[in-house]
Protein backbone atom coordinates (compact mmCIF):
# COMPACT_ATOMS: atom_id res chain seq x y z
CA UNK A 1 0.00 0.00 0.00
CA UNK A 2 2.91 2.16 0.71
CA UNK A 3 3.43 1.99 -3.10
CA UNK A 4 0.11 2.79 -3.73
CA UNK A 5 0.21 6.09 -1.95
CA UNK A 6 4.07 7.07 -2.86
CA UNK A 7 2.71 7.12 -6.63
CA UNK A 8 -0.71 7.99 -6.21
CA UNK A 9 -0.07 11.11 -3.55
CA UNK A 10 2.72 12.47 -5.65
CA UNK A 11 5.66 10.49 -5.05
CA UNK A 12 5.76 11.05 -0.84
CA UNK A 13 7.52 7.79 -0.18
CA UNK A 14 8.72 6.82 -3.80
CA UNK A 15 12.38 7.01 -3.96
CA UNK A 16 13.22 7.58 -7.99
CA UNK A 17 15.66 9.54 -9.09
CA UNK A 18 15.55 10.75 -12.34
CA UNK A 19 18.75 11.77 -14.35
CA UNK A 20 19.22 14.47 -16.74
CA UNK A 21 22.14 15.75 -18.29
CA UNK A 22 23.90 19.12 -16.95
CA UNK A 23 22.61 21.89 -18.89
CA UNK A 24 22.82 25.98 -17.74
CA UNK A 25 19.78 28.76 -18.65
CA UNK A 26 18.79 32.24 -18.68
CA UNK A 27 15.89 32.57 -16.40
CA UNK A 28 13.83 35.43 -17.36
CA UNK A 29 11.06 35.95 -14.09
CA UNK A 30 7.38 37.32 -15.75
CA UNK A 31 4.80 38.75 -13.55
CA UNK A 32 1.88 37.40 -14.81
CA UNK A 33 -1.12 39.39 -14.13
CA UNK A 34 -4.54 37.47 -15.31
CA UNK A 35 -8.30 37.49 -15.01
CA UNK A 36 -9.56 34.22 -14.11
CA UNK A 37 -12.84 34.24 -14.36
CA UNK A 38 -14.33 35.72 -17.68
CA UNK A 39 -17.92 36.82 -15.05
CA UNK A 40 -15.68 38.92 -12.58
CA UNK A 41 -13.59 41.57 -12.45
CA UNK A 42 -10.74 40.03 -9.99
CA UNK A 43 -7.40 39.82 -10.80
CA UNK A 44 -4.87 37.34 -9.74
CA UNK A 45 -1.03 37.18 -9.77
CA UNK A 46 1.69 34.84 -10.03
CA UNK A 47 5.49 34.54 -11.29
CA UNK A 48 5.95 32.33 -14.45
CA UNK A 49 9.64 31.85 -15.56
CA UNK A 50 11.36 31.43 -19.12
CA UNK A 51 14.22 29.05 -19.00
CA UNK A 52 16.70 29.74 -22.21
CA UNK A 53 18.92 26.81 -22.10
CA UNK A 54 21.55 26.19 -23.96
CA UNK A 55 20.38 22.94 -25.55
CA UNK A 56 18.43 25.24 -28.09
CA UNK A 57 15.37 25.04 -26.39
CA UNK A 58 13.15 27.19 -23.72
CA UNK A 59 10.94 25.98 -20.88
CA UNK A 60 7.86 28.18 -19.83
CA UNK A 61 6.32 27.56 -16.52
CA UNK A 62 4.06 28.31 -13.31
CA UNK A 63 7.45 29.20 -10.88
CA UNK A 64 5.18 28.79 -7.73
CA UNK A 65 6.42 24.86 -7.40
CA UNK A 66 9.96 25.48 -8.38
CA UNK A 67 10.08 28.23 -5.77
CA UNK A 68 9.60 25.83 -2.89
CA UNK A 69 11.52 23.47 -3.36
CA UNK A 70 14.27 23.47 -0.64
CA UNK A 71 11.09 23.39 1.80
CA UNK A 72 9.93 20.14 -0.30
CA UNK A 73 12.61 18.73 -0.13
CA UNK A 74 12.88 18.72 3.86
CA UNK A 75 9.13 18.15 4.35
CA UNK A 76 9.44 14.40 1.99
CA UNK A 77 12.80 13.57 2.98
CA UNK A 78 11.11 13.83 6.85
CA UNK A 79 8.44 11.50 5.34
CA UNK A 80 10.22 8.88 4.29
CA UNK A 81 12.27 8.73 7.44
CA UNK A 82 8.94 7.94 9.59
CA UNK A 83 7.08 6.31 6.59
CA UNK A 84 3.77 8.31 7.17
CA UNK A 85 2.22 10.46 5.19
CA UNK A 86 1.40 14.47 5.53
CA UNK A 87 -0.45 17.10 4.35
CA UNK A 88 1.51 19.37 2.67
CA UNK A 89 -0.82 21.82 1.80
CA UNK A 90 -0.28 23.79 5.11
CA UNK A 91 3.27 24.55 4.11
CA UNK A 92 3.06 24.76 0.58
CA UNK A 93 1.28 26.60 -1.83
CA UNK A 94 -1.17 25.61 -4.75
CA UNK A 95 0.62 26.42 -8.90
CA UNK A 96 -2.21 28.15 -10.64
CA UNK A 97 -0.75 26.59 -14.18
CA UNK A 98 0.54 23.00 -14.07
CA UNK A 99 1.47 23.24 -18.25
CA UNK A 100 4.89 23.11 -19.48
CA UNK A 101 5.59 25.51 -22.77
CA UNK A 102 8.98 23.82 -24.71
CA UNK A 103 10.17 25.85 -27.96
CA UNK A 104 12.98 24.19 -29.79
CA UNK A 105 15.51 26.41 -31.35
CA UNK A 106 15.93 27.65 -34.19
CA UNK A 107 12.40 26.42 -35.47
CA UNK A 108 10.64 27.49 -32.17
CA UNK A 109 8.53 24.66 -32.64
CA UNK A 110 6.38 24.72 -29.26
CA UNK A 111 5.36 22.09 -27.30
CA UNK A 112 2.99 22.34 -24.92
CA UNK A 113 3.08 19.73 -22.39
CA UNK A 114 0.69 18.62 -19.26
CA UNK A 115 -0.23 14.96 -17.08
CA UNK A 116 -3.05 13.07 -16.87
CA UNK A 117 -3.46 9.94 -14.47
CA UNK A 118 -3.20 6.50 -15.93
CA UNK A 119 -4.16 4.60 -13.41
CA UNK A 120 -2.25 5.39 -10.21
CA UNK A 121 1.13 6.81 -12.59
CA UNK A 122 0.91 10.26 -13.59
CA UNK A 123 1.46 10.45 -17.55
CA UNK A 124 3.03 13.60 -19.79
CA UNK A 125 0.67 14.53 -22.99
CA UNK A 126 1.55 16.98 -25.18
CA UNK A 127 0.52 18.61 -28.61
CA UNK A 128 3.28 20.17 -31.16
CA UNK A 129 2.30 23.58 -33.04
CA UNK A 130 4.23 25.57 -35.70
CA UNK A 131 2.69 28.93 -34.60
CA UNK A 132 4.37 31.72 -37.02
CA UNK A 133 2.78 35.56 -35.84
CA UNK A 134 2.40 38.07 -37.94
CA UNK A 135 3.95 40.88 -35.82
CA UNK A 136 3.62 44.14 -36.55
CA UNK A 137 6.23 46.24 -35.39
CA UNK A 138 5.50 49.76 -34.77
CA UNK A 139 7.86 52.75 -34.46
CA UNK A 140 6.70 53.79 -30.35
CA UNK A 141 9.18 53.01 -27.37
CA UNK A 142 9.56 52.83 -24.67
CA UNK A 143 11.22 52.21 -20.98
CA UNK A 144 10.26 49.50 -19.00
CA UNK A 145 12.38 49.25 -15.96
CA UNK A 146 15.32 48.87 -17.20
CA UNK A 147 14.70 47.83 -20.87
CA UNK A 148 14.29 50.04 -23.30
CA UNK A 149 11.77 48.79 -25.52
CA UNK A 150 9.79 48.95 -29.12
CA UNK A 151 6.20 48.34 -29.25
CA UNK A 152 4.42 45.81 -31.90
CA UNK A 153 1.21 43.86 -32.12
CA UNK A 154 -0.50 40.58 -33.19
CA UNK A 155 -3.62 38.36 -33.56
CA UNK A 156 -3.54 35.09 -31.89
CA UNK A 157 -6.10 32.70 -29.87
CA UNK A 158 -8.75 35.17 -30.57
CA UNK A 159 -7.20 38.18 -29.09
CA UNK A 160 -5.14 41.54 -29.71
CA UNK A 161 -1.63 41.78 -28.49
CA UNK A 162 0.39 44.26 -27.26
CA UNK A 163 4.25 43.54 -27.30
CA UNK A 164 7.04 45.62 -26.04
CA UNK A 165 10.62 43.99 -26.65
CA UNK A 166 14.10 44.70 -26.47
CA UNK A 167 16.45 44.04 -28.65
CA UNK A 168 18.86 44.23 -26.15
CA UNK A 169 18.52 41.19 -25.14
CA UNK A 170 19.24 38.73 -28.43
CA UNK A 171 16.57 36.01 -27.58
CA UNK A 172 13.30 35.86 -29.92
CA UNK A 173 11.56 34.64 -27.31
CA UNK A 174 8.85 35.58 -24.80
CA UNK A 175 6.56 34.07 -22.00
CA UNK A 176 3.66 31.28 -23.04
CA UNK A 177 3.68 30.91 -26.75
CA UNK A 178 5.17 34.32 -27.77
CA UNK A 179 7.81 34.23 -29.51
CA UNK A 180 9.24 36.23 -33.26
CA UNK A 181 10.17 39.47 -32.63
CA UNK A 182 14.01 40.71 -32.92
CA UNK A 183 14.54 40.68 -29.04
CA UNK A 184 13.01 39.62 -25.86
CA UNK A 185 9.55 40.60 -24.82
CA UNK A 186 9.49 42.46 -21.93
CA UNK A 187 5.59 43.25 -21.78
CA UNK A 188 2.89 41.40 -23.22
CA UNK A 189 -1.05 42.04 -22.86
CA UNK A 190 -4.28 41.60 -24.58
CA UNK A 191 -6.20 44.67 -25.06
CA UNK A 192 -9.20 43.94 -22.85
CA UNK A 193 -6.37 42.88 -19.81
CA UNK A 194 -7.51 39.37 -19.39
CA UNK A 195 -2.99 38.77 -19.44
CA UNK A 196 -0.72 41.19 -18.54
CA UNK A 197 3.25 39.15 -18.51
CA UNK A 198 5.87 42.15 -17.33
CA UNK A 199 9.35 40.88 -16.68
CA UNK A 200 10.80 41.73 -13.62
CA UNK A 201 14.16 40.28 -13.87
CA UNK A 202 16.94 37.01 -14.51
CA UNK A 203 19.72 35.62 -13.50
CA UNK A 204 21.91 32.75 -14.92
CA UNK A 205 21.07 28.77 -13.52
CA UNK A 206 24.48 27.21 -13.93
CA UNK A 207 22.80 23.73 -13.08
CA UNK A 208 19.44 23.97 -14.57
CA UNK A 209 16.85 20.67 -14.35
CA UNK A 210 13.12 22.16 -15.71
CA UNK A 211 11.74 19.75 -13.14
CA UNK A 212 11.09 20.65 -9.26
CA UNK A 213 12.59 18.42 -6.59
CA UNK A 214 8.51 16.84 -6.39
CA UNK A 215 8.68 15.90 -9.64
CA UNK A 216 12.65 14.28 -10.44
CA UNK A 217 10.40 12.38 -7.56
CA UNK A 218 7.71 11.27 -9.72
CA UNK A 219 9.76 11.61 -13.53
CA UNK A 220 9.86 7.49 -13.70
CA UNK A 221 6.66 7.38 -13.82
CA UNK A 222 5.86 11.02 -15.95
CA UNK A 223 8.24 10.33 -18.64
CA UNK A 224 8.50 11.21 -22.12
CA UNK A 225 5.43 13.36 -23.29
CA UNK A 226 2.79 10.91 -25.38
CA UNK A 227 2.68 13.28 -28.39
CA UNK A 228 -1.38 13.59 -29.44
CA UNK A 229 -2.96 15.50 -32.17
CA UNK A 230 -3.98 18.64 -30.29
CA UNK A 231 -8.07 17.63 -31.09
CA UNK A 232 -7.24 14.26 -29.01
CA UNK A 233 -4.69 16.05 -26.39
CA UNK A 234 -7.91 18.37 -25.49
CA UNK A 235 -10.01 15.07 -25.63
CA UNK A 236 -8.20 13.29 -23.37
CA UNK A 237 -7.87 16.04 -20.73
CA UNK A 238 -10.64 17.38 -20.79
CA UNK A 239 -12.05 13.94 -19.75
CA UNK A 240 -9.50 13.86 -17.11
CA UNK A 241 -10.96 17.29 -15.26
CA UNK A 242 -14.33 15.93 -15.75
CA UNK A 243 -13.00 12.68 -13.23
CA UNK A 244 -9.57 12.99 -12.79
CA UNK A 245 -10.06 9.55 -10.72
CA UNK A 246 -11.45 7.56 -13.44
CA UNK A 247 -8.57 5.35 -14.28
CA UNK A 248 -7.69 4.64 -10.14
CA UNK A 249 -11.47 4.22 -9.27
CA UNK A 250 -11.56 0.71 -10.49
CA UNK A 251 -8.68 -0.39 -8.73
CA UNK A 252 -10.11 0.79 -5.53
CA UNK A 253 -11.79 -2.20 -3.85
CA UNK A 254 -14.39 -1.13 -0.64
CA UNK A 255 -11.65 -2.67 1.23
CA UNK A 256 -8.82 -0.49 0.04
CA UNK A 257 -10.92 2.59 0.45
CA UNK A 258 -11.98 1.71 3.98
CA UNK A 259 -8.38 1.62 5.30
CA UNK A 260 -6.71 3.99 7.59
CA UNK A 261 -4.77 6.48 6.20
CA UNK A 262 -0.86 6.28 7.40
CA UNK A 263 -0.38 9.20 10.06
CA UNK A 264 -3.99 10.47 9.40
CA UNK A 265 -7.18 9.80 11.23
CA UNK A 266 -8.89 9.61 7.83
CA UNK A 267 -9.53 6.41 5.24
CA UNK A 268 -8.09 6.17 1.90
CA UNK A 269 -11.53 7.18 0.63
CA UNK A 270 -11.79 10.18 2.73
CA UNK A 271 -8.37 11.44 0.96
CA UNK A 272 -9.64 10.30 -2.25
CA UNK A 273 -12.86 12.45 -2.00
CA UNK A 274 -10.69 15.17 -0.39
CA UNK A 275 -8.27 15.17 -3.81
CA UNK A 276 -10.99 15.00 -6.20
CA UNK A 277 -12.06 18.13 -4.79
CA UNK A 278 -8.85 19.97 -5.05
CA UNK A 279 -8.75 18.65 -8.75
CA UNK A 280 -11.84 20.13 -9.81
CA UNK A 281 -11.82 23.47 -7.77
CA UNK A 282 -8.18 23.81 -9.29
CA UNK A 283 -9.76 23.40 -12.57
CA UNK A 284 -12.77 25.46 -12.07
CA UNK A 285 -10.96 28.61 -10.49
CA UNK A 286 -10.17 29.65 -14.08
CA UNK A 287 -12.89 29.76 -17.15
CA UNK A 288 -11.14 32.09 -18.97
CA UNK A 289 -8.13 30.39 -21.10
CA UNK A 290 -5.67 32.62 -22.71
CA UNK A 291 -6.28 30.88 -26.09
CA UNK A 292 -10.27 31.74 -26.37
CA UNK A 293 -12.07 28.58 -27.07
CA UNK A 294 -9.27 26.30 -25.66
CA UNK A 295 -10.32 24.80 -22.02
CA UNK A 296 -6.87 23.20 -21.98
CA UNK A 297 -5.34 26.30 -20.27
CA UNK A 298 -5.08 25.22 -17.10
CA UNK A 299 -3.91 21.54 -16.06
CA UNK A 300 -4.04 19.27 -13.46
CA UNK A 301 -2.32 19.82 -9.97
CA UNK A 302 1.43 18.72 -9.83
CA UNK A 303 1.48 18.27 -6.00
CA UNK A 304 -0.89 17.71 -3.68
CA UNK A 305 -2.37 20.80 -1.87
CA UNK A 306 -5.12 22.84 -0.83
CA UNK A 307 -5.96 26.16 -2.72
CA UNK A 308 -6.52 28.58 -0.53
CA UNK A 309 -7.24 31.93 -2.39
CA UNK A 310 -11.20 30.66 -2.71
CA UNK A 311 -12.52 32.35 -5.77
Amino acid sequence: MKNLFSIFFVAIFAIANAQEAKESSNRFFYELTFKPKKDSAKLDKVITVLDITDKNRSVYQDYTVISQDSISKVEIEAMQKAGVYKDLSKSLKTPKFSSRIHKLYPSMKVEYVDKVANGMTPVNIAYTEDLKFNWKILNDKQKIGEYNTQKATTEFGGRTWTAWFSSDIPFQDGPYKFSGLPGLIVKIEDTDKNYSWVLQGNKKIKEYSEFSYIEGLMQATGGKPKELTREKFDKTFNDFKKDPFASVRPMMTQEIMSRTMPGTDGTIGDMMKKQEKMYKDFYNANDNPVEKGNTVNVGNLEKVGKEKDKK
